[in-house]
């Protein structure tokens, strides 16, 4: 990573990290909670889908290492108003984007590939995935999904 991308990343870890967008809950939506045993992350991802199953709205409370708040709070604004299809190929993306080099089409990841450095980590990985994975969960993809 240059330099110049290097401070960049880390300018928006720590934006992101500490102001983060899209905190709170949603009432009605579907909860997902979501740790990481092994460095104590927390997440509480909250997602309510429109009519046409749409990303409605998505907030996430929690707390954790930078990382796992900046990706929390970047992911909320990038899956925000898409359709559940899109939703899903962007956490896609995302996760081979930090899990691999396969090239990847990013298209609508924006400022998230920033976070691609982060392969180089493996703990960092899971950081980085949490939020992803609980939205996975609350689109029905995965287990332990809860609505109110």
């Amino acid at each position: 990573m240059s330099d110049e991308l290097e401070e960049l990343y880390q300018q928006v870890i720590l934006d992101h990290s500490k102001r983060p967008r899209n905190r709170g809950e949603i009432p009605g939506g579907v909860h997902v909670q979501g740790d990481n045993p092994s460095c104590g992350d927390e997440i509480m991802l909250s997602v309510k889908f429109g009519p046409a199953g749409e990303v409605e709205d998505i907030k996430f409370t929690g707390s954790g290492c930078a990382i796992s708040q900046a990706s929390a709070s970047l992911m909320t604004m990038k899956l925000k108003g898409k359709s559940r299809e899109e939703a899903l190929r962007l956490a896609g993306a995302f996760h081979t984007l930090i899990t691999s080099d396969t090239p990847v089409d990013t298209t609508g990841l924006g400022d998230v590939v920033l976070l691609k450095g982060v392969r180089k980590f493996p703990q960092r990985v899971k950081c980085a995935s949490l939020a992803w994975r609980a939205f996975e969960q609350a689109t029905g993809d995965g287990t332990k999904a809860t609505t109110e």
